[in-house]
């Protein structure tokens, strides 16, 4: 393998809070080792067009603490051809790129695996996304900022909803797992969640809100939007059709669960991997993601990182059950 000389790093998909630490490491950690450094906006689109810049130690000043990603993001329909991939490559030798680190999930990283195994070019990823659903890394890049967000947001839903005897259904992000919403379920003292890894039961989801009725001025049912009942509109119509008496409100949090200062636990997640992964290329590493596994780093193969299978932990379904009393 040739020794590399400039690391290109790149943000692509869906943000996530901790993408900038992300970003700060792999660049400092490169100007450690002597290496240049090159970003690349806007993703692979970027890549294709040739936005790309050199960047130093004052590129990433005072980014830490941001939510977001300073090198933008986009998806690119164009680099799903193998004329925009061209293109692409065309462009990083043009600036005398030869590895990359790409920040995102499942869509980055099967771009990056289709894109080395054409071109040859060493490729590492890092886990940004707020969904935790990559296998690989017991959390991923934005995780911990989005629970945190979301449990906020639930917690004043409750004091209006105790206040006025409502019953609140919380939609969350999470359109293909359900990790968001179980965890800030449980953290939130919600009286049930419902999540796409596990199928609805509605006569259930009833009982359990006739459980409550007698003894609780305030109820909250925290939906992820992927759940196979149709999401919080849908599960909000079935309730109102079944108790017309009840005070019923749909809040949907959306994108507020992507922005804001990323927590400590992501800054370091952020800061540990961006350093171990331009170590993993000068020590030869490609088509892998770096990650933290019972705090250490692993290293795991693109193919078997997005494979969407992260299992939903059983106790922490059990927990739901026996809480929610």
């Amino acid at each position: 393998m040739a020794e590399i000389k400039n690391i290109g790093v790149y943000t692509s998909g869906g943000d996530s809070p901790g993408m900038n630490s992300a970003i700060r490491a792999v660049v400092r950690t490169a100007l450690y080792y002597n290496l240049e450094v090159t970003g690349i906006r806007r993703g692979y689109e970027g890549m294709i067009t040739g936005d790309l810049f050199p960047m130093d130690r004052k590129s990433v000043a005072n980014i830490v603490q941001r939510g977001g990603t300073i090198l933008k993001t986009a998806r690119s329909e164009e680099f799903r051809t193998p004329e925009g991939r061209q293109k692409a490559y065309k462009q990083l030798k043009r600036y005398g790129v030869d590895a990359l680190v790409g920040i995102g999930g499942d869509g980055t990283f099967t771009g990056a695996k289709v894109f080395s195994n054409e071109f040859g070019i060493p490729i590492v990823g890092l886990p940004g996304t707020i969904d935790n659903d990559l296998q690989g890394t017991d959390f991923t890049i934005g995780y911990d900022t989005a629970i945190n967000t979301v449990v906020e947001a639930v917690d004043k839903i409750r004091d209006t909803a105790e206040s006025h005897d409502r019953l609140f259904i919380v939609e969350v992000m999470g359109r293909d797992s359900g990790l968001i919403a179980l965890r800030t379920g449980i953290a939130s003292g919600a009286e049930a969640i419902l999540i796409p890894e596990t199928k609805t039961n509605i006569e259930a989801l009833y009982h359990r809100l006739e459980q409550g009725r007698r003894d609780k001025s305030s109820k909250i049912l925290i939906v992820a939007e992927g759940d196979e009942a149709g999401g919080a509109f849908e599960i909000g119509r079935l309730v109102k059709e079944k108790y017309p008496n009840y005070d019923t409100r749909v809040s949907v949090l959306g994108h507020m669960q992507r922005g804001g200062h990323p927590t400590c636990m992501d800054r370091v997640l952020a800061s540990r991997v961006g350093v171990a992964a331009v170590e993993a290329l000068m020590h030869g590493h490609s088509h892998e993601m770096i990650g933290v596994i019972n705090g250490q780093i692993s290293y795991t193969p693109f193919e078997s990182a997005i494979k969407h299978n992260v299992e939903v932990d059983a106790n922490l379904l059990r927990i739901v059950d026996i809480l929610s009393l």
